[in-house]
């Protein structure tokens, strides 16, 4: 698997495992509780292994600013949270330095 599919699961994983870890209103719902915690091993394994091959600052970063998007496009679209401008803002700041990162 491509260092790059590996990164992006990871992100994902992380991302709708957070959102049930929303759903599993403090664990005290044992579904959106087991797989929360299911999401974050996967997350962590694909990380792990795609850090394996790929220096881990760029690596690393690149898992949280894909997380930090798809969590906020998850928020927006499921949970139905608001967008301000000035998240918008925060977020494109976050993709900026990722993109610059991973070309540098």
């Amino acid at each position: 698997m491509p260092v790059i599919a590996m990164l992006v699961g990871a992100a994902l994983a992380f991302s709708i495992g957070g959102v049930l870890m929303k759903l599993s209103n403090g664990l005290s719902r044992p579904v959106p509780t087991a797989a929360f915690l299911a999401l974050f091993i996967l997350g962590a394994s694909l990380q792990a292994l795609g850090m394996r091959r790929d220096d881990f600052s760029v690596a690393y970063i690149f898992v949280l600013g894909l997380e930090v998007v798809v969590t906020v496009l998850l928020s927006v679209f499921y949970l139905h949270e608001s967008l301000p401008l000035s998240r918008v803002c925060a977020v494109l700041l976050v993709v900026a330095g990722i993109v610059w990162l991973r070309t540098t």
